[in-house]
């Protein structure tokens, strides 16, 4: 069954804060193999002209896709995500995340399209610092994909 077109800019409400810490940025730099010093050592961050480490690009990933569970379980949307693979990921960054960063997500369904019965969903994560200040634009796809015989 399509998803619901009238779901199109339905906005949610933002994440509780999310606190970046330095280990974390360690853990997934490494998890990632990404060698940057600026990810681990705060003096190199610093040269760069860096406040503290700073996070390696799709490091915000699990926080944006953790945000866009609120889309992904509404009831009244209805997907199905024991059919739903990961099409495609972007990011549009104001600025590096950062350790000691403490970031809200909201997400907003750009789009949705049916293709061959399959449905394509687009959720746009904007997420902020404390401040209130935008840091990223996370842009998810998601292809629920459709029942066998469909």
């Amino acid at each position: 069954m399509a998803l619901d077109q009238s779901f199109v800019g339905r906005s949610y409400p933002p994440t509780d804060p999310y606190e970046v810490g330095r280990e974390k940025i360690r853990e997934f730099a490494e998890a990632v193999r990404d060698a940057n010093p600026a990810y681990v050592d705060p003096g190199a961050a610093k040269a760069l002209g860096h406040s503290d480490v700073i996070a390696p690009p799709t490091f915000v990933f699990a926080i944006t896709f953790k945000a866009a569970g609120q889309v992904i379980e509404d009831p009244q949307l209805g997907l199905d995500y024991s059919r739903v693979v990961h099409g495609d990921q972007k990011f549009a960054y104001t600025r590096p995340v950062r350790a000691g960063d403490r970031l809200t997500v909201t997400s907003t369904i750009e789009a949705i399209k049916s293709l061959a019965g399959n449905d394509i969903l687009d959720i746009r994560g904007e997420v902020h610092d404390e401040a209130g200040e935008h840091v990223v634009t996370a842009y998810t796809k998601l292809v629920s994909r459709a029942a066998e015989g469909a």
